[in-house]
């Protein structure tokens, strides 16, 4: 396809929000070792990515610009690079770039093999371009960093899930129901019936009292928190978590790893775990496989296309969205 220009939404510099996006043509990339060229289906975004273009991610993941912003992405294989052994042509797949490079704000894009699975006929382009960042996130925290079995085996944990409605905190609380756990969340009161749906054991107002102090309605003390949002100190929690509870942090600022390294050289049983995603392409199968399952299910807040993809942004700076926000070449 060299030579040949496609439609993508971009930026020049840090900073400009929405106004800083442009929409231009540029040639179609081609795949070079051990990569696929995918014609993209649905792209997701999330709120790391316009805190990329904020600059808020520059100390450690500096952007090359112009730079196409989104990582998480469902499309079809168009060519394949020198090496590729497991696709070809007209393979239909999710995706995920890394942050540095991004792409996913296009018709086309490059993928590196190691970080693209199938995508089974169950599992729809939009619903597979949800899974990436949000679902690998809300996994590796649940089963590595506060321990729990996906399987139901294990001792019971109580388990606190802030922001439940949004993108990570959707799939958390129902990918911790499938373990051993009893599981309180979080969310704005026009979404407690949907966060009850998801399965979550009590749900609660943020705005209430009970839900500004992370009070469990029966009583309960958290043997994990899966903090999916800002703006809460280690004083909020600390009451409400088990002798040995941990406060799994997945968008840790400076306060937090503050409290981290107090926590950790006072040997204090309570423990805030900073938490940094690694994808690896074992755990994008295991989401994948557990949506294949329906076990888990992407919910989708609103569907753009490319050429209107400035509204998805502004949706995604908003911080409201019920679940996953969608664009579509």
């Amino acid at each position: 396809m060299a030579g040949k220009l496609m439609h993508t939404v971009q930026y020049d510099c840090y900073g400009g929000g929405v106004a800083g996006l442009k929409h231009v043509e540029v040639p179609i990339p081609t795949p070079g070792k051990d990569e696929v060229l995918l014609k993209l289906e649905a792209t997701c975004l999330n709120a790391f990515d316009w805190k990329i273009q904020k600059g808020v991610t520059r100390p450690f993941i500096p952007c090359r610009f112009p730079y196409i912003p989104a990582t998480d992405v469902a499309g079809v294989v168009q060519e394949v690079g020198p090496g590729v052994k497991n696709f070809k042509p007209g393979d239909e797949v999710v995706a995920m770039f890394y942050h540095f490079t991004g792409g996913g704000l296009a018709e086309y894009a490059v993928a590196k093999e190691s970080l693209t699975v199938p995508r089974p006929p169950e599992i729809s382009a939009a619903e597979g371009a949800g899974l990436p960042v949000a679902s690998l996130t809300a996994h590796l925290a649940l089963t590595q960093s506060a321990g729990i079995k996906l399987d139901g085996s294990g001792p019971r944990k109580n388990v606190l899930i802030t922001a439940a409605s949004g993108g990570v905190g959707h799939y958390a609380v129902q990918l911790a129901k499938l373990g051993n756990t009893h599981v309180t969340a979080t969310c704005g009161a026009r979404n407690v019936d949907f966060v009850k749906n998801l399965g979550a054991d009590e749900v609660i107002d943020y705005k209430t009292p009970e839900g500004e102090a992370l009070k469990s309605p029966s009583g309960q003390k958290y043997d994990a928190v899966i903090h999916c949002t800002t703006g809460i100190p280690w004083s909020v929690f600390e009451p409400n978590l088990t002798e040995t509870g941990k406060v799994i942090d997945l968008t840790p600022g400076p306060s937090a790893m503050w409290t981290f390294a107090i926590k950790k050289l006072t040997f204090s049983k309570k423990q805030l775990v900073p938490f940094l995603l690694i994808p690896k392409k074992e755990g994008l199968d295991a989401v994948v496989k557990l949506a294949k399952e329906g076990k888990l299910k992407t919910a989708i807040d609103s569907k753009h296309p490319l050429s209107r993809a400035d509204e998805a942004w502004t949706k995604c700076i908003d911080g409201h969205a019920t679940g996953k926000i969608i664009v579509e070449p």
